[in-house]
């Protein structure tokens, strides 16, 4: 009786064993160099991100160790830039996987609520002048305001409309559009549309691009591939060249388009989470959305800061969909040829 008495006594204990917490480590006082190759971003720049988002995740808490704002911010930007498992970036900060998890969402939505700060397309007269000049100046093609392309983001497939996700490729993903000026700033990105969805049709229905159709070319054009369709706001290249003009400004149009392939480049090789390195991302769309937004955001913040990146811009399988409005209105004809002309 008296041995199974100490043993009813020693599970009551393990029962009632006292929550352990593990050191947190003061990942800010690292060097920048060391901060940057595990965290994208210098101390300066964590630090004002810290700062703007304490209200936000500042929460009360019972426990007697809540988890510090700079731990909630670092461990989630620590995920989106090696897309590593919760478990290994909840060692890192010295906190638990489920409490990685619990975080997340708060501070990825703290960083979408800088969106209208660092990603705007481009509203008066002044702005679109200067992102054509930048344009301008790298082919001598004219009037651009925004250089067009999709992105696949893997992730795991969804248990509703999960056919609607397949993309071209056979792999369920989120199709995320980026438009980009000439220095490789998102100024708009749609992160909404399931992988089945056409790049035109993404094109077309977004808030950019309705608001293009009915300047009916005032305001300048997009320039995109041929996976899209011709229109007066959205250049494409032409398909069969045979002309001497007609191949200059295929070259003219390549060199100035290639700017939204090395903007899609550099954000998944910054925030590797989104080019499956680690894996395809295992949550549920709308989840995979945010990430998407939250990229899209620091994204920006690293390149109006000028902040190094050592890796290698991500190189994408180049395989389109041909547009799928195969007879152009005569506008758009016309305005393409008046390009053409000009080289």
């Amino acid at each position: 009786m008296a041995d199974l008495a100490l043993l009813e006594d020693l599970q009551q204990a393990l029962l009632r064993r006292d929550r352990v917490f593990r050191d947190r480590t003061d990942l800010l006082a690292e060097s920048d160099e060391w901060l940057i190759s595990r965290f994208r971003l210098p101390r300066a720049i964590l630090l004002a991100l810290c700062q703007q988002f304490s209200q936000l995740l500042e929460r009360s808490t019972k426990r007697t160790s809540a988890v510090p704002v700079h731990t909630q911010v670092l461990s989630t930007i620590g995920f989106l830039a090696t897309g590593t498992f919760q478990r290994e970036i909840g060692d890192r900060s010295g906190i638990s996987q489920p409490t990685v998890s619990r975080i997340m969402p708060h501070v990825l939505h703290a960083i979408i609520s800088l969106t209208s700060q660092y990603i705007t397309f481009p509203n008066t007269a002044a702005e679109r002048t200067k992102i054509m000049t930048d344009f301008y100046n790298i082919a001598g093609f004219p009037s651009v305001i925004g250089a067009v392309d999709c992105t696949h983001v893997a992730l795991k497939a969804p248990t509703a409309d999960e056919f609607a996700f397949v993309n071209r490729k056979g792999y369920h993903s989120i199709n995320v559009q980026v438009i980009c000026d000439a220095h490789l700033i998102l100024l708009n990105v749609v992160a909404n549309r399931p992988g089945g969805t056409h790049d035109s049709f993404i094109v077309q229905n977004s808030i950019v691009g309705l608001r293009l159709q009915q300047s009916a070319a005032g305001e300048g054009w997009l320039i995109g591939d041929r996976g899209y369709a011709l229109k007066s706001w959205l250049m494409t290249p032409v398909a069969n060249p045979v002309s001497q003009k007609e191949l200059n400004y295929n070259r003219a149009h390549e060199r100035t388009r290639s700017t939204v392939e090395r903007a899609i480049g550099l954000l998944k090789a910054r925030w590797l989470c989104l080019s499956g390195r680690g894996g395809i991302l295992q949550y549920k769309p709308d989840k995979v959305c945010y990430i998407v937004k939250a990229c899209s955001v620091l994204h920006n913040i690293a390149i109006k800061n000028g902040i190094p990146l050592d890796e290698m811009p991500i190189q994408e399988d180049r395989h389109m969909a041909e547009g799928f409005d195969p007879m152009p209105n005569a506008v758009a004809v016309q305005l393409r040829a008046g390009i053409i002309e000009r080289f």
